[in-house]
């Protein structure tokens, strides 16, 4: 406890604060990159007009209360006043658009990454570029506008993210980190920037607008983990500490993702190496050796903290459906009496599923509690279907669910290892689908016949993965990559525990695999049928 609150006072100890869609969190860590204090602020985007969107105010309110919080905890538990740290690291959601005018006026309300009213916009880009641009990138926002004729696309002097907008407030730089930039518009790996040819080509596409500013005019600077990108000003100060406590100039670092974020805090940088967070959603991260022969519209490509090329796959559905099965059985339990531990509940049913067919038994289900994207369902209709010669019990029952909750991503991880032999020597899984030992991991390594880990320290998740980059920017040594860094100074002897694919398991999730994807005709008519 001293050796800790030596720390704090001598300016030792590193802040990470990172935006979710929920929640806003703030980590302080120590010199052994161990979170010893943390602050958090809870909050909803809303929709306004057609756009999901938060305020102005709902973003600096909620992170000034995330960081009171922080510097109340710090106070309770070290009786220490939080005055000097020696860096800092912001991160958020990635994608969306943010423009500001020349006086550094917002000239439309943020529109966050779940807007999805940008298709004609991706698919023009899509052509034009010959590579895959989601719904939800920057790039595809402004176009959007500018075929939406928007009059305030004329008047853009700096569009941004989330975490590039909260890092030139408090700093005065317009910078962004790479990761996050690679959500923005396309990146050149080798050069580390934005990729030219393309910028010229949009440039060349919006022409005829005669608008006064060019792409690159508007745009931040692209910057790599362990650079420097500014320090708390004065001005910052206020923005970020109401108390007045904290000490102007300290350094920053790019401002990150919280897809970037969520690969340093999984040590999952290295190529061939990536991470699978399985919650409500889930998505596949995976470092790639060389760019892919082909566009995937099921695949994003974005880019380490530190610029490798990544492809991840993105499903809006994973364990809702999953969840509310389980609710079932607890109101079943309780309606004879039972009281039921959700706990121990979730590791029976879970561990029930591993006594099941290699296949379900036949069994098939949709978690669809949304959309999917990857398998071209537009509106989400849960379904449980058989046939009557299939083995229904409960073992089947819970695996078919645990099976149909990465069904979608398993699709999309096909296309990367089937059709371009991705090759990946180890994932690390996170999320609530790994909460129950050895279950979801083992779904998991079947599903993309690949080793998968789970560490305990995964579940720190995007704050403490920001602190990590602003440590490293802070102690690294000279000429020591993140790679290194992260894995010889932060997870060192913190492998985790390892498992291989099972044959048996990955032969019969293929055969699940084939009945599932032939299944989608029956949830498309479920969106006709069931209103």
């Amino acid at each position: 406890m001293s050796n800790v609150k030596e720390v704090i006072e001598s300016g030792r100890a590193v802040l990470g604060i990172e935006l979710g869609s929920t929640r806003i969190k703030a980590v302080l860590i120590d010199e052994n990159h161990k979170p010893i204090a943390s602050g958090d602020h809870e909050w909803e985007n809303r929709l306004e007009n057609g756009n999901w969107t938060y305020s102005l105010d709902d973003i600096w309110t909620g992170l000034r209360d995330s960081y009171k919080n922080l510097a109340a905890d710090v106070q309770n538990k070290y009786g220490v006043t939080l005055k000097k740290i020696g860096s800092i690291g912001f991160s958020a959601m990635m994608h969306g658009y943010m423009a500001f005018d020349k006086e550094g006026k917002l000239l439309v309300p943020f529109r966050t990454w779940r807007n999805s009213t940008t298709g004609p916009a991706a698919e023009k880009l899509i052509d034009l570029f010959q590579y895959n641009i989601p719904l939800r990138w920057s790039i595809a926002h402004l176009y959007q506008a500018i075929l939406n004729g928007e009059d305030h696309v004329k008047d853009v002097a700096y569009f941004t993210t989330l975490s590039g907008y909260i890092h030139w407030r408090l700093t005065g730089v317009k910078a962004l980190g790479i990761g996050d930039a690679s959500g923005m518009f396309p990146i050149d790996v080798e050069k580390k920037d934005f990729n030219e040819e393309m910028v010229q080509k949009f440039d060349e596409l919006v022409a005829d607008k005669n608008f006064p500013w060019k792409l690159r005019d508007i745009m931040p600077k692209v910057m790599v983990a362990g650079e420097e990108a500014g320090v708390l000003t004065e001005e910052g100060v206020k923005l970020l500490d109401e108390s007045g406590n904290l000490e102007a100039g300290i350094p920053l670092c790019p401002p990150e993702g919280d897809a970037g974020t969520g690969m340093a805090a999984t040590n999952s940088v290295a190529k061939r190496t990536g991470n699978v967070s399985a919650g409500t959603s889930v998505f596949a991260m995976i470092v790639l050796e060389k760019e892919l022969k082909k566009v995937y519209p099921e695949i994003d490509l974005v880019t380490t903290p530190d610029g490798s090329l990544v492809a991840m796959v993105h499903a809006n559905n994973c364990t809702s459906d999953l969840n509310a099965w389980v609710g079932i059985f607890r109101e079943f339990a309780e309606s004879f009496g039972i009281k039921v531990d959700m706990n121990q509940l979730f590791g029976t049913l879970y561990n029930k599923a591993l006594e099941g067919d290699a296949d379900c038994g036949g069994l098939l289900s949709y978690g669809y509690l949304s959309g999917e994207f990857i398998t071209g369902v537009d509106e989400g209709r849960p379904l449980f279907v058989r046939s009557p010669e299939s083995k229904f019990n409960l073992a089947n029952f819970m695996r078919v669910n645990l099976f149909t909750a990465l069904g979608a991503i398993k699709v999309g991880m096909d296309l990367l290892m089937k059709e371009e032999d991705v090759a990946i020597d180890s994932i690390l899984g996170h999320g609530g689908l790994f909460k129950t030992k050895g279950v979801g991991q083992r779904i998991l390594a079947a599903a993309i016949n690949a080793p998968v880990s789970v560490m305990e320290t995964a579940g720190e998740g995007g704050p403490w993965g920001v602190a990590l980059l602003a440590a490293y920017m802070k102690n690294k040594a000279e000429g020591e990559n993140l790679e290194d860094y992260l894995a010889k100074k932060v997870f060192e002897g913190n492998a985790g525990s390892r498992m291989e694919p099972d044959p048996k398991d990955v032969e019969g999730y293929e055969v699940f695999t084939e009945r599932y994807k032939k299944g989608v005709a029956i949830e498309k008519e479920a969106l006709k049928s069931l209103i």
